[in-house]
């Protein structure tokens, strides 16, 4: 069966059998609007689209992966502020022959990686669209703690980051060179590339160390790092020395006679946290530290030569 057989109501109930609310959701879907709990006074929203053909391919991601990515990459804007996120609301744009079984596995991979969290989705919009249309509005909950923005880098502090680079530039290369994933390395980078897998506990973890500017890696992290150098007034130097490659990006940079560290740097769609701490702070394991904050202007990588700093919606 399709989507059009079951006509716009029968697909809404359809999603929404499928979606258990959180403690955050005091009134989830079923009226003209949901209502969520804000403990601290104040909302974080962050909004974000993925169309297909341009955020993903049907023949490259199955619904689940989908799903876990549009709901990853919205989820992590909030964290990457300093908050908890507490639920979403989705504007689905869909075809009326695709079939229920994807979005089935669409509407179960926005609920499995809302629910790594603790939060859900908590209402949202169906209509018909020739190609498969994904815009999701992420809430969260700051905690009583300050919003951590990009304008808040000094000289003298150090930059950190949280979670993987370099894995969805390597598994999105895979798969349009349509490399055989004979090894399990090589599995894994796809996965990177169809299922981000962002450190959102380590957003209000950043606020509570005291960071003073935090993002999350969407674009590349020399563009991203890019943004809190313009919004600070501020230059950030990194050493390309202090990177770990991960080992599926490796083995496709080796597949594909790539330089993976130019993934690790300009790649996006890791959804990492990029943040700017004092020098004295006391960061655990999870965050590494990869450059400086001085004065001046820009992000300079040492010994190296970048071209593209990132990815650009409009080239």
């Amino acid at each position: 069966m399709t989507v059009g057989d079951l006509g716009e109501f029968g697909v809404v109930n359809r999603i929404t059998r499928r979606l258990p609310q959180s403690a955050a959701v005091m009134l989830g879907p079923g009226d003209d609007a949901a209502v969520v709990a804000a403990p601290d006074g104040r909302v974080v929203v962050s909004t974000d689209l993925l169309l297909e053909n341009r955020h993903f391919r049907r023949d490259w991601s199955g619904g689940y992966d989908v799903g876990r990515k549009a709901a990853a990459q919205n989820l992590a804007d909030v964290a990457a502020m300093g908050a908890a996120p507490t639920s979403i609301v989705v504007g689905l744009g869909i075809p009326a022959d695709l079939p229920l079984e994807w979005l089935d596995a669409l509407t179960d991979g926005l609920r499995d990686e809302c629910a790594t969290i603790g939060a859900s989705v908590a209402g949202g919009d169906v209509t018909r669209c020739d190609l498969v249309v994904i815009g999701v509005t992420a809430l969260g909950d700051l905690g009583g703690r300050a919003p951590v923005t990009r304008s808040g880098a000094r000289p003298g502090q150090l930059v950190a980051v949280a979670g993987r680079l370099g894995y969805a530039a390597a598994g999105w290369a895979l798969l349009e060179a349509g490399v055989p994933l004979d090894s399990a390395a090589l599995q894994e980078a796809v996965a990177g590339h169809r299922r981000p897998c962002p450190p959102y506990a380590m957003g209000p973890q950043a606020a509570e160390l005291g960071a003073s500017a935090m993002l999350d890696v969407s674009d590349g992290l020399l563009q991203d790092l890019g943004h809190i150098a313009a919004a600070s007034g501020v230059r950030v130097e990194v050493d390309p020395q202090a990177f770990a490659v991960g080992e599926p990006v490796a083995a496709a940079a080796k597949e594909l006679a790539a330089d993976p560290l130019e993934w690790v740097l300009t790649g996006g769609e890791d959804h990492a946290l990029a943040a700017v701490f004092p020098a004295e702070a006391p960061l655990p394991s999870s965050w590494r530290v990869v450059g400086r904050v001085v004065e001046g202007d820009g992000v300079l990588v040492y010994g190296r030569e970048i071209g593209q700093p990132g990815w650009d919606h409009f080239r």
